[in-house]
Formats: C-alpha cells, sequence, structure tokens
C-alpha cells in the first residue's frame, strides 16, 4: 500500500539537505490514524473486488493475507498484527491478517511492558540490525529487540538481528555516510522472508521445517543472530 502523506511524495522533490523537517513531521499520530484505517479499507475493497461478477471475482485468496512493513510501515504492520495500546486495547488489530513481518520494528513511547505485545495471536517475524536508528528520529537500536521480547513465550515468533545492520539496510535506499551495504543482509532478508511465508501463507511444511530447522542458520554471517520461540 502507499499511504497518502507519508510516502516519497513528501520528499522526492525536495534538496536532499532540507527534507529532514518533511519526514520528521510526516511521522505524527494523524499519518498513523491514516495508515491504520488505509489497510482495513483496502482488505474491504480486494473482498468486493473478489465478490462474485466482480472485477475480480475469485481470484484473491482472502484467507491468506499477510502484512509487512518497514520502519513507519513496521508501526502499521504491529498495530494491525495484535498490538494492545494501553485502555484501547488492540482497537487496530484486523483478523483478516494471517501473518506480519515488521523491519526495524518500535516500541510505543508509553505502555512498555509485556501487555502491549503479551496478545499477539498470529506468527511475527522481526527483522533488525544492530546499527538500526534512523536519522529523522534517532534511537536506540537495542530497544527494537524488546518488542521481540515482550511477544508471548510460546507461538509462531522469530527475529533476525543483522549485524552492521543500519536503517536503510531493509530498503533500496542509500545507506548513510561513506558505508557500503553488506551484499549478504538482502539474500538473508529475501531467504528467511520467503519461508516465512511459505510456511505461514501457504501451510508450505517443507518451508517451516526449514525455518525451524538449523539450515536456516546457514544464510547468515557468523554474527548474525537468529531467534525463535
Amino acid at each position: 500500500m502507499q499511504h497518502a502523506g507519508s510516502d516519497d511524495r513528501i520528499w522526492k522533490d525536495i534538496l536532499t539537505l532540507k527534507r529532514f523537517k518533511p519526514l520528521k513531521a510526516s511521522v505524527s499520530k494523524e499519518s498513523f490514524d491514516r495508515r491504520v484505517d488505509d489497510v482495513p479499507a483496502t482488505l474491504d475493497q480486494l473482498e468486493k473486488w473478489n465478490a462474485k461478477d466482480q472485477k475480480f471475482a475469485g481470484r484473491f485468496d482472502l484467507d491468506k493475507i499477510g502484512m509487512s512493513g518497514h520502519s513507519f510501515g513496521a508501526i502499521t504492520t504491529q498495530a494491525l498484527g495484535g498490538q494492545s495500546f494501553g485502555r484501547q486495547g488492540q482497537a487496530f488489530t484486523d483478523t483478516r491478517i494471517k501473518a506480519a513481518i515488521p523491519m526495524s520494528p518500535s516500541l510505543p513511547q508509553t505502555g512498555n511492558d509485556r501487555k502491549t505485545f503479551g496478545g499477539v495471536q498470529i506468527p511475527w517475524m522481526l527483522m533488525t540490525g544492530t546499527n538500526d536508528s534512523p536519522i529523522i528520529s534517532p534511537s536506540d537500536p537495542k530497544n527494537r529487540l524488546k518488542v521481540f521480547q515482550q511477544l508471548p513465550a510460546k507461538g509462531h515468533f522469530y527475529q533476525l538481528v543483522l549485524n552492521g545492520a543500519e536503517h536503510n539496510a531493509f530498503s533500496e535506499r542509500e545507506l548513510t555516510g561513506a558505508k557500503h551495504r553488506n551484499p549478504n543482509h538482502h539474500k538473508s532478508i529475501l531467504a528467511l522472508s520467503s519461508a516465512f511465508w511459505d510456511s505461514y501463507l501457504k501451510e508450505d511444511k517443507a518451508a517451516q521445517k526449514w525455518l525451524n530447522g538449523s539450515r536456516a542458520k546457514k544464510v547468515l554471517e557468523p554474527k548474525d543472530k537468529w531467534q525463535k520461540k
């Protein structure tokens, strides 16, 4: 999905040195509210198109929907995938989503305890890096690891921590400074995410065996970290 108001239109026609302000302004509660409304609206439209005698009648398998996102997209994915928001509870959870991959996951500013993620019921695969801190909102990369810690003790939960990977390692954007992208990072991301989707959307037993076995770690470098629970 492309979320109007927090997509590339807010920066692509602005000089590089002047992009910081509109980027920071786009990460707002208003943008969050629009994003979490966009998801069910999109799924509702797919259901309409999939109905008999409609545009794509019967072509979508809407019982097998996965959601992923990076950075603000990860926050959106967490919200729709079962995160709790204090007194609001799981107000934004959409049960049509059956599995999720938040890349560069985030803790909320308030309510950072096991109740925040303790009610997640679908499989999640979290992806982050040891240098995963965005320029527009710098944060301690170690805080991203706490999301996995707060997920239920047992379930289909996974976490990939790429050694040396920064925030843009999960996209095609240029890395900051003079840093070079580690080509194995994308290979690892593709291999593990593909196995995850095949396991929980296609119900592929071979993919799930690979994901939960020792072979999954073989796509990683020695200092990368792979966890599951």
